[in-house]
C-alpha cells in the first residue's frame, strides 16, 4: 500500500512541475556571442560568401543569454545536409554547453543542437543513446481483494480525484499564460497571433530574381498584376519588421521610394517565412543594369537626380499636410548601394531594402543600435573605424558617402566619356578585389584614404566634370564636409539641362557649378 501511494505522489509531483513550469531565472547580461551563419534556402552555390559568414548575436536584455545552433538532417547512408546555422535566443537547454551535440534517438526529420560560446556551432554531432533495459525488480505480490480496508480504498480514490483536479487546473493555467515549452527561435518574444493585415492573398511565385543576405526576391503574380515578393527566413524576421515600420511611416509614399503593398506570414516555428510585397520593376537593380548596359549622358543625369531625390525624401523630416497629421521622421538607410537602387521602365530610380534603416523621431533617442552595419565596400571611414557619433546628421552623412560611390559606378559606364567603355566594376574592386575583408577596407579607406579612381578623360567632358566633383565631395574623408542629398539632386538637375557639346554650355555649366558649390558650403 505504501508503494502505491509513493508512486501516485511522484506522478502528481511530476505533472504539477510540468504544468507550472514557465520562467527560468535570469542570468547576468553576457557579451555579444559570435556564431557561424548558414541558410541553405538562400544558397544555390555553397561556396557563395553570402552562404556562410560570422553572425554577431544581438545582446539580450533581462539577463537572457545568446547561443548558437545547427539544424541538419542525416540520411540512411550517414550523409549530412545542413539547413540552418546562426544565433539562438536564451534557452536553458543550451546553457554551459561548449559543444553542439544532439543526443537521443533520431525521431524527427531534422536534428537540432545548440551550444554556448563564440563559434561553438562550427562543429556538431549526433550521439545515439544506447537503449537501456528497465531495472529488474522483484514482482509485486498480488493484493487479495479482501486485504484492502475501506479507509485505504477511500484514500486511493481521493488521490486520483486530486490528480484529475491538478490536471484540469494546470491545463487552464497553461492556456491562459500561453507559455510554450518548445524550441525557441531568434525572436525576442513568441510570434503574435495573425492580424487582419496578414490575410493571405492569392499570390503565385514565378521566378527568383535576386538573392541577398536577408532573403530571396521573387517575381510573382497577384491576380493580373506582377509584384515583387521578398521572402525572409525565420532568423531574419527583425529585418522584415523593420522594413514594414519604414514603409508605414506617414508621408513615406514617394515616386522615388519603392512602392509598398503589404506583408504576409507563412508557416510555423522553424518553417516560418515572412513575405514583403512591393511593386515589381523588370529592369531590376542599378547594379545589375550597369553590368549589362551602358548609359548615355541624359540617362545618367536622370538616374542620378531621381536617386538623390529619393534619398532626400528618406532623409527629410516632413510635417503632416493637415493639422494633427503626424510628421514623417528622418530615416537613415545604412545600407545604401547600387543593388538597393531599383530602376523603373523609364530609368527613374527608386530606393529599396530598408532592413537596416533607422528612424530618428524628434525628442527620442535613436535606441540601442550597432554602428558597424551595411556592406563593407560601401562603408564610410568613420563606420570602418568605429567612430560614429550616434546622431541623425552622422548617419545621413554615412549614406551620402555611399551615394558618392554609386555616382562613380554611373560615370564609369557612361558613353559620354572618351574612348572605350570598360566592363562594370564595383567600387574598390580594382583596389581590394571582389570579396574584401573588413581589415582590407580599413587599410584602404581609413589608413591610406584611397577612393575609386577617377579617370583623367572623364574630366574632358563638361557634364562628367560636374559629376566627378560631386562624387568627390560626397565621399570626403571629413564627414561634415560631405554634400547633402538635396544638393546632389540640385546639381544633377542643373547638369541635365544643357547639351554638353557647345562652348556656351561649358561656360554656363562652370557658372552653375560655382553657384552650387557656394550654396553647399
Amino acid at each position: 500500500m505504501m508503494r502505491i501511494l509513493l508512486i501516485i505522489f511522484v506522478t502528481c509531483s511530476w505533472i504539477m512541475y510540468q504544468g507550472t513550469y514557465a520562467v527560468v531565472a535570469s542570468n547576468p547580461m553576457q557579451p555579444r556571442t559570435k556564431c557561424e551563419f548558414y541558410n541553405q534556402s538562400m544558397c544555390e552555390n555553397p561556396n557563395d560568401p553570402n552562404c556562410k559568414y560570422v553572425e554577431e548575436c544581438e545582446p539580450q536584455e533581462d539577463g537572457k543569454r545568446s547561443h548558437c545552433f545547427v539544424l541538419w538532417s542525416e540520411n540512411e547512408k550517414g550523409v549530412i545536409n545542413v539547413s540552418l546555422k546562426g544565433c539562438f535566443l536564451d534557452n536553458e537547454d543550451c546553457y554551459d554547453k561548449s559543444d553542439c551535440v544532439a543526443k537521443g534517438p533520431k525521431l524527427e526529420k531534422h536534428i537540432f543542437c545548440c551550444c554556448e560560446g563564440n563559434m561553438c556551432n562550427q562543429n556538431f554531432k549526433w550521439l545515439l543513446s544506447p537503449t537501456e533495459s528497465p531495472p529488474m525488480s522483484s514482482p509485486m505480490p498480488a493484493i487479495p481483494p479482501d486485504s484492502l480496508t475501506i479507509l485505504e480504498v477511500a484514500v486511493i480514490i481521493a488521490v486520483f480525484f486530486m490528480l484529475f483536479f491538478i490536471l484540469i487546473v494546470s491545463y487552464v493555467w497553461y492556456r491562459k499564460t500561453k507559455v510554450f515549452n518548445e524550441l525557441p527561435t531568434s525572436d525576442p518574444s513568441p510570434l503574435p497571433p495573425p492580424s487582419p493585415y496578414l490575410d493571405l492573398r492569392p499570390i503565385q511565385l514565378v521566378e527568383i530574381k535576386a538573392k541577398g543576405r536577408f532573403g530571396v526576391v521573387w517575381k510573382a503574380q497577384f491576380k493580373t498584376e506582377e509584384i515583387a515578393v521578398k521572402v525572409f527566413p525565420v532568423q531574419d524576421k527583425q529585418s522584415w519588421v523593420t522594413e514594414q515600420e519604414i514603409f508605414k511611416l506617414p508621408n513615406m509614399n514617394h515616386p522615388n521610394i519603392l512602392h509598398y503593398i503589404g506583408v504576409e506570414k507563412h508557416g510555423d516555428n522553424l518553417h516560418s517565412e515572412f513575405w514583403l510585397l512591393t511593386a515589381y520593376h523588370e529592369r531590376g537593380s542599378l547594379c545589375d543594369f550597369l553590368k549589362a548596359h551602358t548609359l548615355t549622358w541624359p540617362q545618367l543625369s536622370k538616374i542620378a537626380s531621381t536617386m538623390a531625390r529619393g534619398l532626400m525624401h528618406l532623409h527629410e523630416a516632413i510635417p503632416g499636410k493637415t493639422p494633427g497629421e503626424p510628421m514623417k521622421p528622418t530615416v537613415a538607410h545604412r545600407d545604401f548601394k547600387s543593388k538597393n537602387v531599383l530602376l523603373k521602365s523609364d530609368l527613374t530610380a527608386c530606393i529599396a531594402d530598408f532592413g537596416l534603416a533607422i528612424i530618428f523621431e524628434a525628442g527620442k533617442a535613436c535606441g540601442d543600435t550597432h554602428g558597424q552595419v551595411g556592406t563593407r565596400r560601401y562603408m564610410a571611414p568613420e563606420v570602418l573605424e568605429g567612430a560614429i557619433n550616434f546622431n541623425p546628421d552622422a548617419f545621413l552623412r554615412i549614406d551620402m558617402y555611399a551615394c558618392g560611390l554609386v555616382l562613380w559606378e554611373l560615370v564609369s559606364r557612361c558613353t559620354a566619356q572618351e574612348g572605350p567603355i570598360p566592363e562594370y566594376r564595383l567600387p574598390f574592386e580594382e583596389e581590394v578585389g571582389q570579396h574584401p575583408t573588413l581589415e582590407d577596407m580599413q587599410e584602404s579607406v581609413v589608413q591610406k584614404k584611397i577612393r575609386p579612381t577617377i579617370q583623367d578623360h572623364w574630366r574632358h567632358h563638361p557634364g562628367l566634370v560636374g559629376m566627378c566633383d560631386t562624387m568627390e565631395e560626397c565621399w570626403d574623408h571629413d564627414a561634415e564636409a560631405r554634400l547633402s542629398a538635396s544638393c546632389v539632386m540640385e546639381r544633377a538637375i542643373q547638369l541635365s539641362k544643357f547639351q554638353p557639346n557647345s562652348i556656351s554650355w561649358r561656360i554656363e555649366n562652370d557658372k552653375n557649378m560655382t553657384q552650387l558649390k557656394e550654396i553647399s558650403m
